[in-house]
């Protein structure tokens, strides 16, 4: 009986470990989950942004005017 008591003591602890590292796994990928789709909301907006420059005729910063 005590040898059972044992294992299963030793079986929770390491399933109480594997939890707290698994937890800290899931809050990084979390936060770089956070900081990417910030990433992907500005480049979407610069896109359209671009979008917008390039429709309403306006030239852009790298392009040469007609003359040259």
């Amino acid at each position: 009986m005590t040898d059972r008591l044992t294992t299963l003591e030793e079986h929770t602890t390491h399933q109480t470990a594997t939890l707290e590292e698994l937890s800290g796994v899931v809050a990084a990928q979390a936060e770089q989950i956070a900081r990417l789709e910030r990433r992907v909301r500005l480049l979407m907006e610069r896109a359209a942004q671009m979008e917008a420059d390039t429709m309403s005729g306006a030239p852009l910063a790298d392009q040469k005017p007609p003359h040259w």
